[in-house]
């Protein structure tokens, strides 16, 4: 079996029967690619069912030398999920990472921007331009709905369902979902669609898409983190900011309001409270001050 055969089954699998999202398949085999690469350079030529443990050590030192542990640890992942499918459709029987583990890293939350550093890098938005009352209605969607960026990209016009204030989000897997959309929110995809998308002719194929960049084409993952990136740097803000950092501030606000857990999972589109509790770092003060607030042996 070639490495460009069991790349593609992979490929495959991962998409039909994991049912996972493109950019989550192009990691896993990235994961897989990285390893070949590996192999051409230093001339081992060995196939995926032939490969052993002594192999694989060899690549992820080598890799260690050139990623963080965080890397490290992922590709590794991705390689055992390779492995895993092999031993699936009985191509081998033996797991070559069996006894390898990935290094242990804490987990990262992301920065999570206040309400008023939203209003800040909202406000720097030039709203005399007309793209800037798009950029205005997307950051908003982000933000009042805690979108992840692709599936504010592909955010369709048949999707808004404003008078039950609902809108129809397809996430991971394609796994839909219906999220709750603030008035305010409404307002400001309304004024775009009203006085901007309604005037600009679309390409055929991307007439539903409802934020379109200026040659009427579907906008794209980049762009949006070249918008926020720019007004991050108008604004003055010193934090690590991408169009994650909306949906994380999103959670985070929803909880410290006092909003239910398994809410926000549904919100989110977390198929475990697990992840939900992960993008949830409350102040150990205010743990603190839930106990005394609420435990009958709060005296």
């Amino acid at each position: 079996m070639k490495w460009e055969h069991a790349l593609n089954d992979f490929r495959n699998y991962l998409k039909l029967e994991r049912g996972l999202s493109d950019n989550s398949i192009n990691n896993y085999c990235l994961d897989v690619e990285k390893l070949i690469l590996f192999l051409s350079a230093h001339h081992i030529t060995v196939s995926p069912i032939a490969i052993d443990s002594e192999i694989i050590q060899q690549f992820i030192y080598e890799t260690a030398k050139k990623v963080n542990p965080r890397s490290q640890a992922r590709i590794i992942s991705g390689l055992k999920s390779f492995f895993n499918y092999l031993i699936f459709e009985d191509y081998r029987k033996d797991h070559p990472l069996e006894l390898i583990e990935a290094p242990k890293v804490g987990r990262k939350l992301p920065d999570t921007l206040s309400i008023e550093e939203v209003d800040l890098l909202i406000n720097y938005i030039d709203l005399s331009k007309t793209e800037g009352t798009r950029n205005k209605a997307m950051l908003e969607t982000l933000y009042s709905c805690g979108l992840r960026v692709s599936e504010l990209t592909h955010l369709k016009l048949s999707d808004m369902f404003f008078e039950e204030g609902f809108i129809k989000v397809t996430g991971k897997g394609d796994k839909q979902r219906f999220v709750p959309i603030s008035n305010s929110c409404i307002k400001y995809i309304n004024i775009y669609i009203s006085e901007v998308r309604v005037h600009q002719p679309s390409v055929k194929g991307h007439e539903d898409f409802v934020f379109l960049n200026r040659r009427g084409r579907q906008l794209t993952r980049a762009m949006i983190f070249t918008i926020i990136k720019q007004l991050v740097e108008k604004s003055g803000i010193k934090k690590t900011v991408s169009p994650h950092t909306f949906r994380h501030s999103f959670a985070t606000h929803l909880l410290q309001n006092g909003a239910d857990l398994r809410a926000i999972q549904q919100m989110l589109g977390h198929e475990s409270i697990t992840t939900t509790e992960i993008y949830m770092h409350l102040d150990k003060s205010d743990l603190s001050k839930i106990l005394n607030q609420y435990h009958p042996r709060k005296h």
